[in-house]
């Protein structure tokens, strides 16, 4: 039931873009509302923000002249103690390819799907939709869509798929979302480093809105560190309103494989005020260098 239900909802996302700025009452109330989250969000900039203290995600040794991230060479901190020695280990070879001018496979050079949390770290741009019993977020890059279920449960046995088994609810403001059995595999990564995904990989997701001056901070600050995606004017058009709420989003993280300790993490986004473009995105086994990366193929069909 679950996938024609996924279908189903696909089949109207054209629909829904237009009128996608609506909130449903919560189960069983008739004057409580359920936080607004719907609507295009947007920043400009890369990969996660390190909360002030406490295990952080990791972050790029390649600096430029500026003091911000190379996201031209990604070598990812391979010494942040988050990370097992064998996956240490994978980064660190990982950082040496980035660094000899190779762009290592990941989702993003695959047109494969982004699962999160990689999403955070790649996707400047989405779009979410709400239903008294779903969310699907449309994320910018790709085109690539996710499904959360509310007020459900997840399956006995999950089977692993690209997105994973996503089931969410609302803890008064804050939009809490679970996330289990997201299919392992060479494009399998955790962040733009290289930080593969274990079948053990548990994620934790919490949105909620802020201040509109404290969304344009933690953008800014995040941005002088990590660079901004498109120079000054961005490669996203961000409303500067800071009277209009911002989306900030937590996430935290285990995989006991791959991973010391739980870590956990910000992405903050603002209002979007770009046009919603289409990017079309098939899966290519080929490097821009020519190296073959062979697609993930499955020993038998899903259904």
């Amino acid at each position: 039931m679950r996938a024609i239900a996924e279908k189903s909802i696909g089949c109207v996302i054209a629909g829904f873009l237009a009128t996608a700025s609506f909130a449903w009452p919560a189960l069983g109330a008739s004057t409580t509302a359920f936080p607004d989250f719907s609507g295009p969000w947007a920043r400009n900039a890369f990969n996660f923000e390190p909360l002030p203290s406490g295990p952080k995600p990791l972050v790029n040794l390649k600096r430029l002249p500026d003091g911000t991230g190379d996201a031209g060479q990604l070598v990812g901190d391979y010494r942040n103690p988050i990370l097992k020695p064998e996956i240490a280990e994978i980064v660190r070879k990982k950082g040496e390819i980035s660094i000899s001018g190779e762009a290592f496979p990941d989702p993003s050079n695959h047109c494969a799907p982004y699962a999160p949390p990689f999403n955070f770290a790649m996707q400047l741009g989405l779009r979410i939709l709400q239903k008294k019993d779903a969310i699907t977020i449309i994320y910018n890059q790709d085109d690539q869509v996710r499904h959360i279920w509310l007020n459900a449960s997840h399956p006995a046995r999950v089977t692993p798929t690209a997105m994973g088994d996503s089931i969410g609810h609302y803890e008064g403001d804050t939009l809490v979302v679970d996330t289990v059995g997201i299919k392992t595999g060479p494009l399998g990564l955790v962040d733009r480093y290289g930080t593969p995904r274990s079948e053990a990989f548990h994620l934790v997701e919490r949105y909620r809105l802020i201040d509109g001056a404290a969304a344009k901070d933690a953008q800014e600050r995040h941005e002088k560190q990590d660079g901004r995606v498109g120079g000054v004017p961005g490669a996203m058009a961000v409303d500067p309103d800071i009277g209009l709420k911002g989306l900030q989003v937590e996430v935290t993280v285990e995989d006991p494989k791959v991973f010391t300790t739980a870590w956990t993490a910000n992405i903050t986004y603002r209002r979007s005020r770009g046009q919603w473009l289409e990017l079309v995105c098939a899966e290519n086994p080929i490097e821009a260098s020519g190296q073959l990366t062979p697609v993930p193929m499955a020993d038998k069909a899903d259904f």
